[in-house]
């Protein structure tokens, strides 16, 4: 981290600022950097499910919570290239990968490097987000053509030990630092709904756009509680819509260049709310119809709200017909 762009001073008076002054910023912002008729599309495959040691709360994958999840060992490398395939032929220009562990066991590395470069011979980009990991695993994720490393803060500094107290919230940025410094782009985000304050949000957001290079990849996440998990249990009170959306506008302003992507719970979202997401600056989502171990719209129906809103994904020339 280096001396701020941004005072948390400055992000509050984003929050404070009124809506629609706020998104129509942003969508200056947008315009300015990104095609603003264009979105990215990425998938998202849980490569080992569940029996995680970690406590993370909101999480149906770890081993402390009763949450009916099948656990899963590391797919076969077949599985994985077979479900890129089909990622690619859907439209997705990347393909991310999921591990529910706390640290790469060095002993799946091999493993691991394969399936980077087979996946990027089929033309897409790739990103995985497998836990801690050490110097020589990023260098060596980084030598096998791994483009983005995805780590998020879920959260602020202040609010993350009522949230997860297995991994700190240093260790979460030092792990950041280590992908930056291999050359792999870097994939973080938050996640809104945890019960977090608005002081909570601008706290980091703070963290996010003061990072030296920002995010290139920023995934903002709503919230979907799944039974068994303690947020769910304590029936955190849901974000509000227009409240979400700000996030999105504030992400958009504050990280102008970067993908800011609309991320888990769309499926509780409306077409409506999802088409203020993209106008206040969100230009990738996850499509496909998981998001690791929890739905998420399916491809046919994302693409009719792409046909509505005139929107093309990336690398199409116009959307296409399912």
């Amino acid at each position: 981290m280096v001396q701020e762009k941004f005072s948390k001073k400055d992000i509050k008076a984003y929050f404070e600022k009124p809506f629609i002054e706020l998104m129509f910023e942003a969508q200056v912002v947008h315009r300015k950097h990104h095609n603003p008729l264009e979105v990215q599309l990425s998938t998202l495959l849980s490569i080992k499910t569940g029996a995680c040691v970690e406590d993370c709360g909101y999480c149906s994958q770890s081993a402390r919570y009763d949450t009916k999840l099948e656990v899963e060992p590391l797919m076969d490398e077949e599985e994985i290239i077979e479900n890129a395939r089909k990622a690619r032929l859907n439209g997705g220009t990347r393909f991310c990968m999921g591990a529910a562990w706390k640290n790469v066991p060095e002993k799946e590395m091999p493993k691991l490097k394969r399936i980077i470069e087979e996946v990027n011979a089929l033309g897409l980009e790739t990103c995985m987000t497998l836990g801690g990991l050490t110097r020589d695993q990023a260098e060596s994720f980084n030598e096998s053509g791994l483009d983005y490393y995805n780590h998020n803060l879920d959260t602020s500094r202040e609010y993350y030990k009522d949230i997860i107290t297995t991994r700190t919230y240093q260790d979460r940025l030092d792990t950041i630092d280590l992908v930056r410094e291999s050359g792999i782009k870097v994939c973080s985000g938050g996640i809104m709904g945890l019960g977090e304050t608005q002081e909570d949000r601008i706290s980091m957001f703070w963290e996010l756009a003061n990072m030296d290079p920002q995010p290139e990849s920023v995934p903002v996440n709503q919230l979907v509680p799944i039974p068994g998990t303690p947020l769910a249990d304590k029936k955190v009170e849901p974000v509000a819509s227009f409240d979400f959306i700000k996030c999105i506008a504030i992400s958009r302003i504050l990280m102008p260049k970067s993908q800011i992507r609309l991320s888990a719970g769309r499926e509780v979202m409306s077409e409506e709310m999802q088409a203020m997401c993209f106008m206040a600056g969100a230009n990738s989502v996850f499509f496909g119809d998981r998001l690791l171990t929890t739905n998420n719209p399916d491809t046919c129906k994302d693409y009719q709200m792409f046909k509505k809103l005139g929107l093309v994904p990336q690398g199409q020339e116009e959307p296409v017909e399912i």
